[in-house]
């Protein structure tokens, strides 16, 4: 099979993710009629339309952080993805991997849900991605005891990505925040476990 190569350089979990992603945008593009932009009402039926949310559709919660507005935005989250994810897959493994994108694009979205005004629709997979960069930068920082040095990296990181044109900054910020969490946890493990081996 040909995507066996690329399961084994990205990672199983990061290239799963990726084609999921990839997936679903050509199913957006189908119902828009338009590769290049998706259509807003499909935006809002796919991704997080904080009215419906709010309504009852709380699974747009979960499908928000795989549907993307246009090629250059999916085009932009994937090739980040298949950059960061794989690292810190390597060093979680593939199930926590995907866990930290999951819990870290969900906080994103609730902090969406309840920062936005109730007509907003967003979508990508930034609040996921932050997540895993959150939780690279959490787990360096323990690591490496410089903890402070890789907070203010999470905060450069979020005022130079968060505060372009339609960009969510709340997405953002709630996955960075998870995933530095999720990122000193497994810091402290990593360091007990070196700990205990040394002696």
């Amino acid at each position: 099979m040909g995507f066996e190569r690329y399961f084994h350089r990205y990672g199983k979990a990061t290239f799963t993710l990726f084609l999921i992603n990839v997936m679903v945008y050509v199913i957006e593009a189908i119902m828009s009629g338009n590769l290049l932009s998706i259509n807003i009402k499909v935006l809002a039926k796919l991704g997080q339309w904080n009215y419906a949310v709010l309504n009852g559709a709380w699974w747009q919660l979960l499908t928000a952080m795989f549907v993307h507005a246009g090629l250059i935005h999916i085009g932009f989250n994937m090739y980040f993805l298949l950059r960061i994810g794989h690292q810190l897959e390597g060093i979680i493994g593939p199930k926590r991997l995907v866990m930290v994108y999951l819990i870290s694009g969900f906080v994103g979205n609730i902090l969406s849900l309840f920062l936005l005004p109730p007509n907003s629709v967003s979508a990508g997979a930034s609040g996921a991605l932050f997540g895993i960069v959150g939780t690279l930068i959490g787990i360096t920082g323990v690591v490496g005891n410089n903890i402070q040095q890789a907070l203010l990296n999470a905060l450069l990181l979020f005022l130079i990505n968060s505060f372009l044109p339609s960009v969510n900054a709340y997405a953002h910020l709630g996955g960075l925040a998870t995933g530095i969490l999720i990122g000193y946890y497994y810091g402290k493990k990593k360091l007990r476990n070196m700990w205990w081996s040394y002696y």
